[in-house]
This record gives C-alpha cells, structure tokens and sequence, in this order.
C-alpha cells in the first residue's frame, strides 16, 4: 500500500468512526479496540491497517438517494449526488458508511454485505 493510499484510508476511517463504521482486520487483537477507537494511529502498531467495510454508490437508491439529495443546497447540475457534494450530503454519505471516494475499486476497502448496516 502507497503512503497515498494509507493516508486516504485513515482520513477516511477517522471520519466514519463516529458512525460505527465495521472493519476487517487481519490478525485482530480485541484487546486493542478501545485504543482504536481513541486513536487511529495505533494501527500502526498491531501491523497492518484496518479495512472498513462500505457501501458501492450503486445501493444508494429510494428513500435514501431521495433523503441524499435532499441535502443538496443548490440545483444539482446531472443525475449524480456528488453533482451536489456540499459538507452536509459527504457528511451523509459518511454516516450512511456509503464509498464515495472509491475506496472498494482500490482495495482499500470491503463491500459491505446487505444489511450489515441498519439504518
């Protein structure tokens, strides 16, 4: 992994932490969790960096696409969210743990499988 693409990672997971984002992580030491939640540089010390678990873009559709758009402040310019991205609609898709940078297509992250997060 590029020092690019980890440090893409963790800006990404420190936002979602709030969220309770799900991760995968490769020889977890549950021990460690409270420290993960309080700093996510400690990562660094268990070995390897955690891999959260996202939603694809594509499964944002119905209510929430509708309640997405709704954050919008202005018209949208096209048919995509992201024509919107003002803070409030990136900070709904990162409380609704949606993978808008393109995190899964990189490896950095794990489709999240359905219903993993209840929202």
């Amino acid at each position: 992994m590029t020092q690019e693409e980890k440090q893409l990672l963790l800006a990404d997971l420190s936002a979602r932490l709030p969220y309770g984002v799900m991760v995968y992580f490769e020889g977890w030491n549950p021990e460690k969790l409270l420290e993960i939640n309080l700093r996510i540089d400690v990562v660094n010390d268990m070995g390897g960096l955690p891999i959260p678990y996202l939603r694809p873009m594509s499964s944002l559709i119905g209510k929430e696409l509708d309640e997405c758009r709704a954050t919008c402040k202005y018209r949208q310019v096209g048919q995509s969210v992201l024509d919107c991205a003002t803070p409030q609609t990136i900070d709904y898709l990162i409380s609704h743990h949606f993978d808008f940078r393109g995190l899964i297509e990189k490896g950095l992250a794990l489709e999240a499988p359905e219903g993993m997060y209840k929202i």
